[in-house]
């Protein structure tokens, strides 16, 4: 059993093997004027393939492109009137491949830009506005984390540990680093979520912000 990856490379996969076989097969003919009623054939099969782009413009044209695509620039035969095919391009092998970046990433699941804004931080000057960097840098590497490995919970010194390693221990990583929410600090987050837990539950641990409640549109102060 013979597989297509053992056979010749497509040129045009939407024309499929057939086609390419049989300009190949037509080229191999030796009398011109019968290489150019074959290769006309095939232009016209290829033409009843794909009906729907006959109302293109220079749809003829693109169809004799494609053909010599398919059989090479060498093809010797007469050509349609208002056909011109132009000879390919040189183009070198360096210009035609695409260079794909190579970079040496320590932790994949934080991707590569984390470096380039673990170096800004590391550049900046002590205070608010770099601790505020780092809180944004580290909510984004917990996020990167939960990502990677579909964790709920992850703990802030996992963070802190890599995020010293991957700076190389040049950045100072402050006490109250929170990186649950970037745009505050930690001090901050703290003290809302003390005051909330304190609005909730009341002073006396009862329930509620106060020792009052309503009864038919009255006020009753809660008898001790």
């Amino acid at each position: 059993m013979e597989y297509n990856s053992q056979k010749e490379k497509l040129i045009i996969p939407e024309y499929g093997r057939n086609i390419q076989n049989i300009i190949n097969e037509g080229k191999k003919i030796e009398d011109k004027e019968m290489r150019t009623a074959f290769i006309n054939k095939a232009a016209e099969l290829i033409m009843q393939m794909h009906p729907h782009n006959k109302n293109l413009d220079d749809y003829v044209q693109k169809i004799w492109n494609h053909i010599f695509r398919l059989a090479g620039p060498d093809l010797d035969i007469d050509l349609p009137e208002n056909v011109v095919i132009k000879p390919p391009k040189e183009q070198s092998k360096k210009e035609a491949l695409l260079e794909y970046p190579i970079k040496n990433i320590r932790y994949k699941h934080y991707g590569a830009n984390i470096m380039n804004l673990i170096e800004k931080a590391v550049a900046m000057e002590n205070g608010p506005a770099k601790n505020q960097f780092i809180n944004i840098i580290g909510s984004y590497m917990k996020l990167a984390y939960k990502t990677w490995n579909k964790e709920h919970y992850v703990n802030d010194e996992l963070i802190l540990s890599d995020l010293e390693k991957l700076s190389n221990g040049m950045l100072s990583v402050p006490k109250d680093a929170y990186f649950d929410n970037p745009k505050s600090s930690g001090t901050d987050q703290r003290k809302r979520r003390r005051n909330n837990g304190q609005h909730r539950t009341g002073k006396n641990g009862r329930g509620g912000s106060g020792d009052y409640r309503k009864s038919n549109n009255r006020t009753f102060k809660r008898r001790r």
